[in-house]
Order: structure tokens, then sequence, then C-alpha cells
């Protein structure tokens, strides 16, 4: 079942992260997504938004009341405040945040934090232990540094689309999803986490620059770039050992099986009642490798058999021979699960002006520290007076800086 849990206050952090203190300047995905995460683990995030539209997630996607999914799922556990920063008194209020803060994160082109007086430079020197984080899709130098960069062009220069492309017509395809965004802001949350383990050892504050194309480059070429590694490899692979995976069609659905081990294999064509599994010419991995087309016989067998058999069935019979295997399920299918469902993977919570959500719990589980997640997305500027207050503005200082638009 999914359980409803009430929402983490954001001022009640429980996780390993709890103490440390985020500026989020980032908008749309990388950043906010790596910063929140930091959030359910304990940290204390203040996103900064532009007063007016906010952050361009909150326009994207699914909405209700005002809210998108796409927001509520990178801006949760934050607190908000709407400042003009190209206003000296807007700078001047995130420069005083910025003086508190353990972590700044930013994701605008190259150069234009350090125009607005907001850059490494221009922060660390009120607080020289600082980790400051600039993510950007190419990076800060080089050709295309200054380049525009959504998710789709990396994905395009990246590799992805190609490592998605048809097998037969080589057309590329994208990921339905912003995947070089997630990659990066995964790659960043490790970044963050070790230049914090770098300073408590005693190296002090440092920048952290990650570009959204090193970062899917190095993500795809741990399994997908297998000629471009092995440089004297002869090519009669495929780079990606994963390209001739295809899902196998029941009566009601579809799944999938990895055989990998000839353990596997065998209990495979077992399970689907296929024989020729234990000829020699291709019991053995290395062998399957070498005998292409008897593989690719005994494999459109497997097919055919699936064919005639419901998920439930074959999956009962790979469970019994321990062969690696599972159901075909979309998001909307994922809260029946049974095993989902056992151990408590879906959260349900009410928001002020959302309603109801459904998210997953944070993936990591601490045993000491236990990551928890926090209060929904906040509205634009919803917590301006507050984050004023504690830096120790008065009620008329308030609303001069409200009145000379300098935040809202």
């Amino acid at each position: 079942m999914t359980t409803s849990v009430p929402a983490r206050s954001s001022g009640a952090h429980t996780g390993p992260m709890r103490g440390i203190r985020i500026l989020d300047f980032s908008i749309a995905l990388t950043g906010p997504y790596a910063a929140t995460l930091l959030a359910d683990q304990g940290a204390s995030v203040v996103k900064v938004e532009r007063p007016g539209i906010g952050d361009i997630a909150r326009w994207i996607g699914v909405s209700v009341g005002g809210m998108s999914s796409l927001y509520q799922m990178c801006n949760r556990g934050k607190r908000s405040i709407a400042i003009n920063l190209d206003s000296d008194q807007g700078r001047d209020v995130a420069r005083q945040l910025a003086a508190d803060a353990d972590v700044i994160i930013q994701n605008f082109r190259p150069g234009v934090m350090d125009r607005l007086g907001l850059g490494y430079d221009d922060l660390r020197g009120d607080r020289t232990d600082v980790v400051y984080v600039s993510l950007s899709g190419f990076g800060s130098t080089g050709p295309y540094a200054t380049k525009g960069a959504y998710d789709t062009v990396i994905q395009a220069y990246g590799g992805l689309g190609a490592n998605q492309s048809d097998r037969e017509t080589g057309e590329p395809r994208f990921l339905n999803q912003v995947a070089a965004d997630k990659i990066t802001a995964m790659y960043a949350v490790q970044a963050i986490t070790a230049a914090l383990f770098a300073r408590e050892r005693g190296d002090g504050g440092q920048h952290v620059e990650l570009s959204m194309l090193d970062s899917v480059v190095s993500f795809l070429w741990a399994d997908a770039a297998g000629n471009e590694v092995m440089l004297d490899a002869d090519g009669s692979m495929p780079s990606s050992f994963t390209t001739a995976v295809r899902p196998l069609h029941f009566t009601d659905g579809w799944g999938i099986c990895t055989p990998t081990s000839d353990a596997d294999f065998a209990g495979m064509c077992q399970a689907l009642d296929v024989d020729g599994y234990d000829d020699p010419r291709v019991a053995g991995i290395a062998a399957r490798r070498t005998n292409v087309e008897l593989m690719a016989d005994i494999m459109r067998r497997c097919h055919a058999s699936a064919a005639t058999m419901t998920t439930a069935q074959a999956m009962a019979r790979f469970d019994a021979l321990k062969v690696p295997a599972g159901v075909v399920l979309s998001p909307a299918a994922l809260h029946a699960d049974p095993h989902v469902q056992a151990i408590e993977m879906l959260r349900d919570s009410v928001h002020p002006t959302a309603g109801r959500l459904r998210q997953p719990r944070h993936p990591a589980q601490f045993s000491a520290t236990p990551a928890s997640l926090g209060d929904g997305a906040p509205t634009l500027g919803q917590h301006t007076n507050e984050l004023l207050s504690e830096l120790g503005f008065d009620t008329a200082a308030i609303a001069a800086l409200r009145g000379s638009g300098a935040v809202s």
C-alpha cells in the first residue's frame, strides 16, 4: 500500500545533511533537483526566484492549483524568496543570504553570475569556506560555452540520442524525459557532498564546476561506448552490450528477461519451453557471443513461446528457476505492485494549493540519520518576509524593499 505521511517541516531536519545551509539560485531541473535531494537528506535550502514568474519549472507540465508536478518534485522542502537580482538592493539581499550559506548552487550561463556580482570570487570573501557550484550545459570554456543547452541538445551531443537510435534506420531517438538534467543533478549531489567532506578535512571551500555534457558522457561511457574505450578492439561487437535487448510480449502485457550467466540462459529457455540451450555452441557465454545465428534462432523461439503465456505465468516460471526477469510497469501501475507496497516506496501527502500528492520516498535509506520528504514545494516568494526577518530586516525595511521592487 502507499503510505500517507505528514510532510516534514522545512525546519525539522533529521537526515545526514542536517545543519548544512544551501542557497539555490538555479532554475528548471538540474540544480533544483540536486538541491531537493539534499533537502530530503536534511539540508536547509533557500530558493531564490525571480519576482513575478519565478522558476520556469512552475509553468511546465502537469499542474494543479498553480503548482506543477515538475516544480513540486524538484523543490519540495525548500523556502522561497523572490528577489530582483537586477536591482542593487536585491543583489545586496542575495549577498546577505550567501554569507550564511555552506553551499551555493547556480545554473545560469557562464558569466551571468559574475556580471551580477554574485560569482564565486565575489561571494567567497564573505564566506571563505563556501562550496560554490556552477552547473552549465557545456562548461565555462571552449567554443560551446555560451551555447544554449536544453536537455535534448545535450542528449544529442552526449550520445544518448545515438545510443537509443533505431537499429534498422539509424534514426536517433531521445529519451522521453529530461535525462541529461537528472544525470547531472545526481553527479552534482555527489560532488557537493565530496566538497563538503573535503572542507571537513581542512581543505576549505572551493568552486565546483559541472557540465551536463561531461555528466552525460561519463554516464554513457560506463557501459555503452565499448569500442570507443577499447581503442584496439576489432569493432565486431556493438559499443553498447544491451543493443540487442528486446522486451518479451506476453498475452496480457510486456516483460523483460536478462539472462547474463550460463545458468540464467538455461533457466530462461527452460521457463519458456525452448530446447537447444545445452548445445555446446551456446551453452557458454563465450560460445553465445560467437554463434550469433544460432542464438538468434533460440531467442526467436523464446519470444514466440512468451507470446503464449500471461505475465503471471511467465514470472512464476522465471522466479522458480531464479532467472532475473520483470514486468514492464508504467508509473500509473507502480503503486499496485506488491513489492512497492511492501517497502512503502510511494508516499501520499496533501499540498495546500495542489491537493493530493504521491511521491517516491528518498531512495537512500540511512539507518541512523533517516532522510524524509520535506514540505510541499513553496509558492513563489512564500518565505520572503520570514527570511528577511532572519537577516535582521524589520517590518519597515521589508516594506521598503517590497515597495522598491527589490523583493516580492
